[in-house]
């Protein structure tokens, strides 16, 4: 079986499941996205049984997955999964309707609705971009007058979509929040994230650790709820304790784990390799 590992930026976790697949037997390479062009709708045979995709860009992952899935490739995740994950709108719309806890979340299509809509669900809350990762622009509004400067300096930016507003309510939670790295059917691990100081964001990506635990029963459930709400596939599920229970508040499509894997002791690229091997077998 050949697999390839295309990416846009070469990562930790891009050069760990190479070298987990490599070390399962299979067939492996890393292919950067870049530099791939594809002639619709003719399949590269170069590229093997199964495509692993871990680009970065929304818009590359979502043109790309086209192009392969169109030629008959297998792709991981499939493209569908990717389009849901990829928008924070389309991922809560998908997770509500599947019955899983999300935060109160509000779509305000001007600068006006977005000021009601913060009426609505109270300070402090959290304004999100509807595109992006690690935490970027992600950001508490604590008052009605940051509210107003940010809309301000959104309303003055070019693009379209920064003159809509994505509001959730801000969670009361401890110092922390979930990340569960999951594929398919289960569960690979659960770690809690821990901000730096100053910082509220847990991500990784900005400084913050992680340590392992073991999931209750209602966290499993809701964790695998989510995933399968999304389209399954090989996911991160990020959950916060809140004084009613777990609630999730993403999913994330090209899931890192190199936080998650200096936390624990089981093998997380090896899993993933694991579980995308036994589904092109399937």
């Amino acid at each position: 079986m050949k697999v390839s590992i295309t990416f846009d930026r070469l990562r930790w976790e891009e050069k760990a499941l190479n070298d987990a697949a490599l070390s399962a037997g299979l067939e492996a390479s890393l292919v950067d996205a870049k530099g791939l062009v594809f002639e619709v709708p003719k399949r590269r045979p170069e590229l093997g049984d199964a495509v692993l995709q871990r680009c970065i860009s929304l818009y590359r992952t979502l043109l790309l997955s086209q192009a392969m899935e169109g030629s008959g490739l297998r792709v991981i995740n499939s493209r569908s999964v990717a389009e849901v994950c990829g928008n924070k709108l389309s991922t809560s719309i998908a997770l509500a309707n599947a019955g899983v806890p999300i935060p109160r979340t509000y779509l305000a299509l001007s600068s006006e609705a977005a000021e009601a809509a913060a009426e609505e669900l109270g300070y402090p809350l959290v304004l999100k971009p509807f595109i992006g990762s690690w935490g970027r622009m992600v950001t508490v509004v604590r008052d009605k007058a940051t509210l107003q400067a940010l809309i301000e300096y959104k309303e003055e930016l070019a693009s379209p979509i920064e003159h809509m507003y994505y509001l959730q309510e801000y969670i009361q939670r401890p110092p922390r929040d979930i990340r569960a790295i999951v594929a398919g059917e289960s569960i690979i691990t659960c770690v809690h994230r821990y901000a730096p100081a100053g910082e509220w964001r847990t991500n990784v990506a900005r400084g913050g650790t992680s340590k392992a635990f073991k999931p209750d029963e209602e966290l499993r459930e809701t964790v695998l709820k989510a995933a399968k709400a999304v389209g399954g596939g090989i996911l991160g599920v990020d959950a916060m304790e809140s004084g009613s229970g777990y609630v999730v508040h993403e999913v994330n499509n090209t899931v890192e784990f190199k936080g998650a894997q200096s936390a624990v002791d089981i093998d997380i690229p090896a899993q993933i390799i694991q579980y995308v091997a036994q589904t092109v077998k399937r």
